[in-house]
């Protein structure tokens, strides 16, 4: 028996993603054993590692869908219950996600973020965070500096780019857009550590199985193309149900 290596991908160097890359990003998420708020949400979580820590979080592995940086891929997590609270006793890390979860949505589906009609409501509302596994949007990647010197820096998702901005027009459009590094200062060194937490070691995963968020091509932004019920019709968000 012979095994031919002419067919696999040429290994990828550790090089990040420039600072300041917009490109198009699917988003997986990596269940972590715990239950969510919903039904649909059953096992999804993950745990914090620290001591005392209440905080559960959605553990996200983005992958660049085209362009010269496809299949790569990088993660992050999103605080959706617990950690420090705000003035009326709500999670600052979660109302910190759940606006970057909306802001996934309306680039995805190519919505203005300031339209309001009942079409657009439709679009925004989950069954489930597990709803939004598989979501492809336009993002911007940062380079995040590590305050361990002895461990690398990691790319991340800056922000998500929306629909009226021009940037997203030409990711949506297959067309090159420079990078705008963030120039972000490197933070001081932390005292050296024996070994860093569990949730700072995040491995490459495979990617699950793509969900209709990827099926799916943005309109641009405060179009809409289904009625206002149609999440109501079969139970989940209207772009589940085409």
């Amino acid at each position: 028996m012979t095994f031919d290596m002419n067919d696999v991908a040429p290994q990828q160097s550790g090089d990040l993603i420039p600072d300041g890359t917009f490109a198009k990003v699917t988003m997986s998420i990596r269940k972590g054993g715990t239950d969510g708020m919903s039904e649909a949400d059953r096992g999804l979580l993950k745990s914090s590692n620290q001591p005392g820590s209440d905080v559960l979080m959605v553990d996200a592995e983005f992958t660049v869908a085209e362009g010269p940086f496809a299949r790569r891929k990088f993660w992050q997590n999103f605080t959706v219950q617990g950690g420090k609270l705000d003035e009326q006793g709500q999670s600052i890390g979660w109302k910190i996600a759940k606006s970057q979860f909306r802001a996934m949505i309306d680039s995805a589906l190519g919505l203005n973020p300031e339209d309001m009609s009942d079409a657009a409501k439709a679009k925004r509302v989950l069954r489930g965070l597990a709803d939004l596994d598989g979501i492809t949007f336009v993002a911007k990647i940062q380079i995040e500096p590590n305050r361990n010197p002895a461990y690398k820096d990691a790319n991340k998702l800056e922000h998500v780019v929306l629909p009226t901005v021009p940037e997203w027009q030409k990711v949506m459009a297959g067309e090159m857009v420079s990078a705008q590094p963030s120039n972000r200062p490197r933070p001081a060194a932390a005292a050296p550590v024996s070994a860093a937490p569990a949730w700072g070691q995040s491995q490459p995963a495979s990617a699950s199985a793509a969900s209709a968020w990827s099926s799916g091509s943005g309109q641009p932004g405060g179009q809409t193309a289904e009625p206002a019920d149609a999440a109501k019709t079969a139970g989940g968000p209207a772009w589940l149900n085409p």
